[in-house]
């Protein structure tokens, strides 16, 4: 068991970020409608936020509900990828309510590029805010932020440093398990062609005791092609699975396939990635496990498109996914699902369309019987 201590934090190294503190003060600005864009089946797809707001490139983003019902995105943008200026925004749709705020910039580091972040609400009153920032040219020189809030989101402290060593990346929802702790899916960018993932790139987990405020890791895992962004759940004490993002390059092939890895022994050990049965573009995928303790796996059902964004479910603890549905099909580009399921039942989709847009879905399990 490989149990490197990445940080403690009573005693965790902080970075000022040169905001105004009144910008950290989320949703103050005028609302956004939350229109509708389009429907899949019963399910309807409403545009979250798009082109109206400055700064083109809008892409993974992430969704939680807060403890009082509110839901809350946050996603990164600018204007490119690989472009400087790229910061970390967040909107939230209060509860009972259609229109969401206007995006307010949460974190921007200094002469550095933010993504990839994830908003999550722990069990307790904190919400997390973890990203990631580049110091190069390159995801391989990124490392993993956390920003802490305890007003339920409205403002967040400094950014801590997570990992020192760069390369580390985040992008799906951590977990909370059965023991009390959390498990955070993270992963190591190595490459430095920004049109390839790397092979070398490899999946692990972050452990985080919420008695020592620490955080540990996991084995690294591999798969052939390189592996990335796993998300997970728990199935029992011990035995855990995850669903990851292949790597290689964007061009057609008839070998590209998710990857499948799993721990016996509490999240701390994993098998290196093989081959699932559902296809993988080389872009991200996201699993749940709902209420009830049924699965749901949302991926791209193409190998080598970003298209034909599918729901698929499990009722035998992710043995076989009978019953899928797609939410939406086009060649602009579905990418980055990410999804949760709220107190009500209600399962929330997040998704960014053309890098350009944020989309979000609503459903419950039996509308995907439909």
């Amino acid at each position: 068991m490989l149990t490197h201590r990445i940080f403690d934090l009573p005693f965790f190294r902080s970075e000022s970020i040169s905001m105004n503190p009144s910008r950290v003060a989320l949703f103050l600005l005028l609302p956004i409608l939350a229109c509708t864009n389009l429907v899949a089946g019963e399910i309807s797809i409403q545009q979250v936020v798009g082109q109206e707001i400055p700064g083109k490139y809008k892409h993974p983003a992430s969704i939680t509900e807060l403890k009082n019902g509110d839901l809350m995105v946050v996603y990164f943008g600018g204007d490119g990828e690989y472009l400087p200026g790229t910061a970390i925004y967040g909107m939230r749709l209060p509860k009972g309510e259609t229109t969401w705020t206007s995006p307010v910039m949460l974190a921007n580091t200094p002469e550095r590029m933010d993504g990839n972040a994830v908003i999550w609400q722990t069990p307790g009153e904190e919400v997390w805010l973890l990203y990631v920032t580049r110091y190069g040219k390159e995801w391989s020189t990124a490392r993993i932020k956390l920003k802490i809030s305890t007003d339920g989101g409205k403002t967040f402290s400094d950014s801590m440093l997570v990992t020192e060593e760069t390369g580390y990346m985040v992008r799906n929802k951590p977990i909370v398990k059965e023991d009390g702790n959390y498990l955070i899916p993270a992963y190591h960018e190595y490459g430095t062609d920004t049109q390839v993932s790397d092979h070398r790139n490899r999946g692990l987990f972050l452990h985080y005791d919420v008695q020592t405020r620490s955080f540990s890791k996991s084995n690294e895992f591999t798969y052939r092609k390189g592996v990335e962004q796993p998300a997970v759940v728990q199935l029992d004490k011990d035995h855990f699975i995850a669903y990851c993002r292949r790597g290689g390059d964007y061009e057609k092939t008839d070998d590209g396939w998710m990857v499948f890895t799993e721990s016996h022994d509490g999240g701390w050990t994993w098998s290196n990635g093989i081959e699932s049965p559902f296809p993988n573009p080389n872009s991200a995928i996201d699993l749940t496990k709902l209420q009830n303790g049924h699965l749901l796996l949302i991926y791209n059902d193409h190998m080598y498109l970003r298209r034909k964004l599918t729901v698929a479910v499990s009722t035998d603890q992710g043995k076989t996914f009978p019953t899928k549905k797609v939410l939406m099909n086009d060649n602009a580009g579905m990418a980055y699902p990410y999804m949760i399921q709220a107190s009500n039942g209600d399962i929330h989709v997040i998704f960014t369309y053309n890098r350009v847009k944020v989309m979000h879905a609503v459903f419950r399990e039996e509308d995907l019987l439909k």
